[in-house]
């Protein structure tokens, strides 16, 4: 009994209902895909901004979520109607889904190991392609054209089968019915491929010019990761997917490249949304759904019905032009080209780890990546619309083969114009940050002299155990890191090494009996152009703002006559505007009161306003410093408000032993010039590369050179136990929170308790609106934790201006901060006893520091 006969075209000959559900389909699988994506990503980031872990389970919840709602329709389209075309648009929507929901699971590798996750997407494509490949006999439809040159549809639908000869050969298909019979001239495919090569090169020109690459293996594998993706379009939109859209009497190439250009776009976004980590897939949702309309022209230019092929003139034909499979080979492989040069843009010229609220700046990463998909997205758009005039049209004649070439070449050349001239050329990979087993012994030391001599003398003798242990354990890693040319820098502070490196080096070093364990340090991409300065809005302070007044420093100044001469303070952060009115007098000056590791500046400056707000509050003058009479000394940790592990110790190996610009830290130190008070608005998140215990050692050898060292909370609050980023919970640093003009703990202030039982945050101070400097001389009001940290730094600086005896002494300054701090009220995220953090010291610590009282009991 013969079966229902499937119509190839998109419309069913009963009912115009299935082609409606398609379009309510298609819709409903754009929504949910772009929904889950964006939503996806604000999730991170929400998170990230809060200073939370990332939920492991997110991703594969989402992608499982878009499978189920977007795979389930597609499923029924791709089951029941009778239509071929809403069956061939089914099935590549729901092979989308299901590769969407598998690719989305990768996204529980960590960004930070980025080469991983591009393996596993490169392995997850290729095996991805294969299955689809392996169940295609399972969508092969009775009537349906599989290929270029299949079974040709007949006036009522039905098709015959080819009639077997004597010699086993077989005929070609015979028309039944009324309807002639449709043949195919297939045009030269040659130039197709080089068509989609030139297309791609269009495609990544705004990557090169906006983006930058990573590492060479990170580069080497976002290559196989796009081109593994670009076997997996040309799998799912093969012929066919294609098929049923080129049919129809008269053969309307038009409506190839719109009606399967859109169901192609579908399908191609559904790929795109899990092409990248969290945030690198968003472009890819812009720039890869507009590709499908030039694959459908593409496939229009190889794919022309004609007149009856038994007039053609066997003669005068050339078989490689005549030859279906070989214009249905040339076709795919332009898939794979087009579709994977389009992938490698925010696969290989986008960093996961920058594309986040943590990088702060109108002009950033986000900000160019935005760009660069914006006008890939017009890109596509034009690519789109040029093929499907250049190719699809009845009369369109396809460029020849040299033509095609030199399109191609010119695109290739401008290329590398463009990364080469405005682009940024080069390779931008991480580093590795190598912690030894063997920290220098400093239980021993001899007890120090009281005073400012006292304190020098033990902060040589720090210096020195700190740099003998690194030189004698660090030979043997060093000599067999030069033979390999990885480039290492050696620290003392923390016994460390940093080096070039991937997972291989990795693993190598991992194995090595004297190193400890191998962290990943951040190395930011360059931009396209400056971030811009952060500049301030508010006028010069006519007196004491109100967080001094709140602390009591203005008294202090007034009736105690303490204002924090003598005393240095050192700011680790985005650097200082040494040319600020309120801040160009403090500056210590000399060679060794300057560094910066990032760009070698030699004179202190500030990009992002940061460092110099923090600085203002501590020692600025014009009303807004605690200690405006206290000199500083600075270096720059931060680059557009990222760090990494090997830059925070580069600036904490500088202000144990500050050295002249282009010194040795090893050799050049000078202990006797580190400044006495350290203040540190910033942590150390795993997302720069950070563990817990990376820095400890540092602040160790701080507190036992008794340099005060003070460190801020961090903006995770009311979340409990929200105090984890380094070095806030280190027992060695005093951890300041943040309240308000009412006294009241602010609710984005980090709370406890932290791990090992140490008592954080240790005290509070003003974070809410505080008035300081911005870079170009200018004014800002700013909340954070960040701000109330140098304040509580200036409370120390006036404290042991005051008594010089009590320099170095931190143990007695850290008691005195605590005894004499007022009460604060604690705040909550809720009313759950599980909110409460175990009990009110763990919001607010000792109380708000109080400096009237602490200078007071210093002189005491």
């Amino acid at each position: 009994m013969q079966g229902q006969p499937v119509h190839p075209g998109f419309s069913d000959r009963s009912s115009p209902w299935p082609v409606v559900a398609a379009v309510l389909v298609g819709c409903w699988t754009v929504a949910v895909t772009v929904g889950t994506q964006t939503g996806g990503w604000l999730t991170d980031q929400v998170l990230l901004g809060f200073g939370r872990d990332r939920l492991g389970w997110l991703w594969p919840v989402l992608g499982l979520a878009t499978v189920v709602l977007a795979g389930t329709p597609a499923l029924l389209l791709a089951l029941l109607p009778r239509s071929g075309a809403v069956r061939a648009t089914g099935r590549a929507w729901l092979i989308g889904a299901l590769a969407l929901g598998v690719l989305t699971l990768l996204r529980v590798v960590p960004p930070v190991h980025h080469e991983a996750y591009l393996g596993a997407l490169a392995g997850a494509a290729l095996i991805g392609a294969l299955a689809v490949r392996w169940s295609a006999r399972r969508w092969a439809y009775p009537g349906l054209v599989g290929s270029v040159g299949g079974p040709a549809p007949t006036g009522n639908g039905d098709t015959t089968r080819p009639q077997a000869t004597g010699n086993g050969d077989t005929t070609r298909p015979q028309a039944t019915g009324n309807a002639e019979p449709v043949g195919r001239r297939v045009r030269q495919p040659g130039p197709v491929p080089l068509l989609a090569v030139a297309a791609g090169l269009a495609l990544l020109l705004p990557w090169a010019w906006l983006g930058a690459l990573g590492g060479l293996l990170e580069t080497a594998l976002a290559l196989l990761a796009a081109a593994a993706l670009g076997v997996l379009a040309a799998t799912v939109l093969d012929a066919p997917f294609w098929s049923p859209f080129a049919v129809g009497r008269p053969p309307r190439p038009a409506r190839l490249v719109l009606v399967g250009g859109l169901v192609a776009g579908v399908a191609l976004l559904l790929l795109a949304a899990g092409t990248g980590q969290s945030g690198a897939q968003l472009p890819a949702l812009l720039t890869l759904p507009p590709v499908g309309f030039a694959l459908a022209a593409l496939w229009a230019a190889t794919w022309r019905p004609t007149a009856d092929p038994a007039t053609t003139n066997p003669a005068t034909t050339d078989p490689a032009t005549a030859d279906p499979a070989a214009a249905t080979r040339a076709v795919r492989t332009a898939t794979g080209w087009l579709v994977g040069l389009a992938a490698l843009g925010p696969l290989a010229f986008t960093d996961p780890e920058e594309i986040s609220l943590l990088l702060v700046g109108t002009r950033d990463i986000p900000f160019w990546v935005a760009a660069a998909a914006g006008v890939g997205l017009a890109v596509a758009v034009v690519v789109a619309i040029g093929y499907g005039v250049l190719l699809a049209r009845p009369t369109a004649r396809t460029p020849n083969r040299r033509v095609a070439a030199v399109t191609a070449v010119v695109l290739l050349v401008a290329f590398g114009v463009v990364d080469l001239g405005p682009g940024q050329p080069g390779l931008y990979g991480e580093r590795l940050f190598v912690v030894l087993r063997t920290q220098a012994d400093l239980s021993d030391l001899p007890a120090a002299a009281p005073g400012r001599a006292g304190r020098d003398a033990r902060a040589a003798e720090v210096y020195r155990r700190l740099v003998s242990t690194a030189e004698q354990s660090q030979g043997d890693l060093l000599r067999g890191l030069d033979r390999l040319r990885l480039d290492p820098v050696s620290y003392y502070l923390v016994n460390a090494v940093e080096v070039d490196g991937g997972p291989v080096v990795r693993a190598w070093l991992a194995r090595r009996p004297e190193v400890a364990r191998v962290l990943v340090s951040q190395r930011l991409r360059p931009l396209p152009a400056p971030a811009g300065q952060s500049r301030g809005t508010l006028p010069k302070p006519a007196g004491p703002e109100w967080n001094i007044r709140q602390i009591g420093a203005d008294r202090v100044w007034s009736e105690l006559r303490a204002t924090g001469t003598g005393i240095v303070v050192g700011s680790s952060d985005s650097g200082v505007d040494g040319t600020h009115p309120a801040l160009r007098g403090g500056f210590r000056g000399g060679d060794d009161s300057w560094y910066d590791p990032w760009d070698g500046t030699r004179s202190p400056t500030d990009q992002g306003g940061h460092g110099t707000h923090t600085v203002g509050s501590a020692v600025g003058r014009d009303g807004i410093g605690v200690a405006p009479d206290a000199q500083w000394v600075g270096c720059v940790n931060l680059d557009r408000n990222l760090g990494s592990p090997a830059h925070y110790l580069e600036c904490l190996q500088f202000m144990l032993a500050p050295f002249p610009a282009g010194g040795d830290p090893f050799t050049d130190g000078r202990p006797e010039r580190a400044p006495q008070v350290l203040t540190n608005s910033w942590g150390c998140p795993p997302i720069e590369g950070c563990d817990q215990r990376v820095l400890r050692p540092a602040t160790a050898a701080f507190d036992a050179a008794g340099i005060f060292v003070v460190a801020a909370a961090g903006n995770t609050g009311p979340w409990c136990a929200s105090i984890d980023d380094p070095p806030a919970p280190y027992p060695d640093v005093l951890t300041v929170g943040a309240v308000d003009d009412q006294r009241r703990v602010a609710e984005f202030s980090s709370r406890g308790p932290v791990p090992g039982g140490s008592g954080k945050p240790d005290v509070l101070a003003p974070g809410v609106g505080v008035v300081s400097a911005m870079p170009g001389g200018t004014y800002a009001k700013l909340d954070g934790t960040s701000m109330a940290t140098p304040q509580v730094a200036g409370v120390v600086a006036l404290m042991w201006s005051a008594n010089p005896a009590l320099v170095g002494d931190v143990t007695r300054t850290r008691q005195i901060l605590r005894d004499t701090a007022t009460v604060a009220t604690p705040t909550y995220r809720s009313d759950s006893p599980s909110d409460a953090c175990g009990a009110p010291s763990n919001v607010t610590g000792a109380g708000q520091v109080d400096a009237y009282a602490a200078v007071r009991a210093a002189q005491q």
